[in-house]
């Protein structure tokens, strides 16, 4: 499988990242640093879209249903050389479904998830699957 995006960006202002029919606008100077995202919040991000699709991709394999899913990432940067030290997520699954087993999802997501496996190879990766009820 292959995959392609473009991006681009103008001097002194910020830039733009074309995904198939999406764009999504990011930060690249100072006077938006605090209003978009910048390229580790979208590796970040990137990393929880993965994760949320293999939950979906997984509730069919494993015959269970959810409501919704949501996930919190955080990640510690290293100065030198830049780089991320470590990432951790929590991923919350609202679910009654008894059929849900967190700890086979958890082994799956971290087994077959293209970005999780390529940020595993540069970093620690420590996560944490709870369940809520339905909302």
């Amino acid at each position: 499988m292959n995959y392609h995006i473009k991006a681009s960006s103008i001097s002194n202002e910020d830039a733009q990242i074309q995904v198939k029919e999406s764009k999504i606008n990011f930060g690249t100077t100072s006077k938006t640093a605090a209003v978009l995202p910048n390229p580790a919040e979208l590796f970040l991000g990137a990393f929880a879209a993965c994760i949320l699709k293999n939950v979906e991709r997984f509730s069919a394999m494993m015959k269970f249903s959810y409501t919704k899913a949501s996930i919190e990432v955080n990640a510690t940067r290293l100065e030198k050389p830049p780089r991320m030290e470590n990432v951790n997520y929590i991923l919350t699954i609202y679910s009654n479904d008894k059929k849900l087993n967190s700890e086979l999802l958890q082994k799956n997501i971290e087994k077959f998830g293209t970005i999780f496996n390529t940020v595993k190879q540069s970093c620690e990766i420590t996560g944490t699957i709870k369940t809520l009820g339905n909302v």
